[in-house]
């Protein structure tokens, strides 16, 4: 036999001795509690034997010593007599009354009463005889009672007597304790916490949730010694606070321990051991609740984890945190909140830092300081959520705080709070609400109708002026569908825009409708989706106006046009027709001025020459003239003759067909634009303004320099020259048709009015700077 078994063994055996030897003490206090009371019984037995024989006024002197409840009774339970503690406790009186002990036996005990009599009877004595009787005022009550057989002188028994003693509360106790002994046992088998009775590290006892735990049975258990089955996590500690308990400075104390499973796993929980001591003080037994914490240190770790990451998010949120324990000590901030309140410290420094009072040191800051103190002190007194407080900061800032309380399981354990600058969007509102306000009464005033409708066309406002266009009132409108209500003639065209809408396009068309009058109306309609506050398309908005006027002003403008066109085109072929016909005797005039100077140059003296020279010298004049005046009627914009014109190509061009005197030179400074034009035209512009500085040059050299410059919308052009120049006077007169300055034969006073006109119509403008005798430079501008 192994010596652990014989150590098991030697100490039940001792345990064993032990109890022999308390129970044979037990055993020898009751004997001498017997002896005693059959010793008092048999004096007391003597006594009434002596008594009987004498008066009644003598035994009533022996009941008077006796102090519990006694009473003398026949051999049928009559009583005949008894004391007067006898008589308070049950509420009779003998000597007035009749009374049959049997009659005070509880139902419940009047067959064990039978059975106890009968022994009493056989024996002669009646120990602990216990039952539950009913006393005069209908009172239950439990009895002890010892009693003992009377006898006469020939030994025959003729009554029995015997010391009534309330054990009533002594049995309620005895009950409740084997009730709540029951109770305990039934918590102890179904507790979900492992309980562990051990006595110096053996297990005397396990409770089905222990067994459970590590999967031993519960006799498997009893067999085992803690430390077989446990480690704990700090050894040291676990030791030293056992051997305080074994010495009686300890009471419980906690530990976490990893037991071992019986599949060899191993299982995590807190040990609490409690010492149960004797009357003296001594450990007898540890009591150890076990329980399984594997989850709830996973639980730890990840909440750990999770405070972690809300740590980190905290501390780089645009929000200013700030979170107080219940003394309100901070226990985080960011950095976010020192920013807002300009404190220089870092936020790690600030952990642990006391903040009552921290509301008067800082009220300086606040528009109002000590609404502000008292509106914190409210907050903080209430204890109830408070969100989106607005602080007027004395710096113009406005901030927006929240309050959240933090409770755990009802008990306060501090509180957060959170600031936010918004500033922007605070002013961003009141800006927003000055100008909704503003364009709602431009809206509802405005001379543009304005409609809403939902995706079934049905119109859900319209303002007043679109009342006035359509000729209903608000409440003919509002709820009915707007393609019929309205009268509208192209009603497809009206479906395939609103199907637009719910695409999420705009755009604008005309519609013909009729009026509350049935007037045919035409309005110019600007279509929107209309958006609600999730983006989803809930119908479209529509700006009306009615163009009606418009519309017969169109008519006639294009019927003015065709006119003018065909007016035009009219004029044109007629200018042709008169360039040809007037052409055509200038052409005879000058053969015949020819032929004249050919036949009679031998005859016509030198006035007769000179004034043939004249002759023909008019003629090419009218020529010109008229060729002038023809092109000047062709000039108009076509834009499908715009191609890419470069005019430094252009200029070159012009310089080998024109006459150039041999001392004037053109010159182009820098290069110029490639711009978007009527080649032709542009041909015209240049050749006619640079035509006309070369002819008015008499200085040698004589030059002309031609530049350009970009502005955002057109191309600036200079011609400058050191011609004669030209008189002030003579500025706005030039560019008119037929005007031209002095005497020169050669001028038809057509071509700077074909540039006027060319430059019109390329929304440009020309002007002139010059001084007489030193040159002219002329400006002009071409849209891009």
């Amino acid at each position: 036999m192994e010596n652990k078994e014989v150590i098991l063994l030697k100490k039940a055996l001792e345990r064993q001795k032990k109890a022999r030897i308390q129970a044979e003490k037990i055993l020898e206090e009751k004997s001498k509690e017997l002896y005693d009371i059959t010793h008092h019984l048999k004096t007391a037995n003597s006594k009434l034997e002596n008594l009987l024989n004498e008066k009644t006024s003598e035994l009533d002197g022996v009941f008077i010593n006796i102090i519990d409840p006694y009473v003398v009774m026949d051999l049928k339970f009559n009583v005949i007599n008894m004391n007067l503690s006898a008589k308070d406790f049950l509420g009779y009186d003998h000597n007035k009354e009749s009374l049959n002990l049997a009659q005070l036996v509880h139902p419940e005990h009047v067959q064990y009463t039978a059975t106890s009599f009968q022994s009493l009877l056989e024996v002669g004595t009646l120990k602990n005889y216990r039952a539950k009787i009913i006393l005069r005022d209908a009172t239950e009550k439990w009895v002890q009672i010892n009693a003992s057989l009377i006898f006469d002188a020939k030994r025959k028994p003729v009554a029995a007597q015997g010391i009534i003693r309330d054990i009533t509360q002594e049995t309620e106790i005895r009950e409740l304790l084997s009730e709540q002994k029951k109770q305990l046992d039934i918590i102890v088998e179904n507790s979900p916490l492992g309980i562990v009775l051990t006595v110096k590290g053996q297990i005397v006892k396990a409770n089905k949730a222990f067994s459970e735990l590590l999967g031993h049975s519960q006799q498997e258990l009893k067999e085992m010694h803690v430390a077989d089955i446990s480690v704990p996590e700090n050894s040291e500690d676990s030791v030293l606070q056992m051997e305080q308990m074994n010495r009686g400075e300890l009471d419980t104390f906690s530990v976490v321990k990893k037991y071992i499973h019986k599949n060899g796993s191993e299982v995590l929980a807190k040990t609490t051991v409690s010492a149960v001591k004797n009357t003296k003080g001594k450990v007898d037994y540890q009591v150890a609740l076990v329980e399984d914490i594997r989850k709830e240190r996973e639980a730890e770790e990840k909440i750990k984890a999770s405070e972690n990451r809300l740590s980190s998010l905290i501390l780089n949120l645009q929000t200013g945190v700030l979170l107080e324990d219940e003394h309100r000590n901070i226990s985080l901030t960011n950095q976010q909140f020192c920013d807002l309140f300009q404190i220089s410290e870092a936020p790690e420094a600030l952990k642990g830092a006391d903040c009552n009072g921290a509301a008067e040191r800082n009220k300086i800051h606040f528009k109002h300081p000590e609404a502000f103190v008292a509106r914190i002190n409210r907050v903080l007194a209430e204890r109830k959520m408070v969100l989106n407080d607005e602080l007027e900061m004395t710096d113009g800032r406005i901030l927006e705080r929240d309050y959240i309380p933090i409770f755990n399981q009802g008990v306060y354990k501090g509180h957060l709070w959170t600031y936010q600058d918004v500033t922007i969007r605070k002013n961003y509102k009141r800006n927003l609400e000055a100008q909704k306000e503003k364009y709602g009464s431009i809206i509802a005033n405005m001379n543009l109708g304005l409609i809403e409708v939902d995706t079934d066309d049905i119109i859900q406002m319209a303002n007043q002026s679109f009342c006035t266009m359509s000729g209903f009132t608000e409440k003919e409108l509002i709820g009915k569908k707007a393609i019929k209500v309205l009268g509208v003639v192209e009603q497809e065209l009206l479906l395939e825009k609103n199907q637009k809408r719910l695409q999420g396009e705009s755009d604008s068309y005309e519609v013909q409708v009729a009026n509350k009058k049935g007037e045919r109306r035409h309005w110019l309609i600007s279509g929107a989706p209309r958006y609600d506050d999730t983006g989803k398309t809930v119908g479209s908005i529509g700006i009306h106006l009615d163009i009606t006027d418009q519309k017969r002003l169109e008519l006639q403008k294009e019927k003015l046009l065709q006119e003018l066109e065909a007016s035009n085109q009219g004029l044109q072929e007629y200018a042709h027709i008169v360039s040809h016909d007037l052409k055509s005797p200038l052409r005879s005039i000058s053969a015949l001025a020819s032929w004249l100077s050919e036949d009679y140059k031998d005859v016509l003296d030198e006035t007769g020459v000179f004034q043939l020279q004249q002759m023909q010298e008019k003629v090419e004049s009218m020529d010109r003239l008229i060729s002038g005046i023809l092109k000047y009627s062709s000039i108009q914009d076509d834009s499908s003759k715009r191609t890419k014109v470069d005019v430094n190509s252009v200029i070159n061009e012009i310089r080998e067909i024109i006459f150039i005197p041999e001392h004037v030179q053109v010159k182009v400074k820098d290069t110029l634009p490639v711009i978007r034009a009527d080649s032709t035209k542009i041909h015209q512009l240049f050749q006619n303004l640079i035509g006309n500085a070369v002819v008015h040059i008499e200085k040698d050299p004589g030059k002309v320099v031609i530049s350009a410059e970009e502005t955002k919308t057109h191309w600036q052009f200079r011609i400058e020259d050191n011609g004669i120049g030209i008189a002030k006077e003579y500025h706005e007169k030039i560019f008119k048709i037929f005007q031209s300055i002095g005497n020169g034969e050669r001028s038809t006073g057509i071509g700077l009015s074909i540039v006027k006109k060319i430059v019109d119509l390329y929304e440009g403008t020309i002007w002139l700077d010059s001084t007489v005798g030193k040159g002219t430079t002329f400006y002009f501008t071409l849209k891009k």
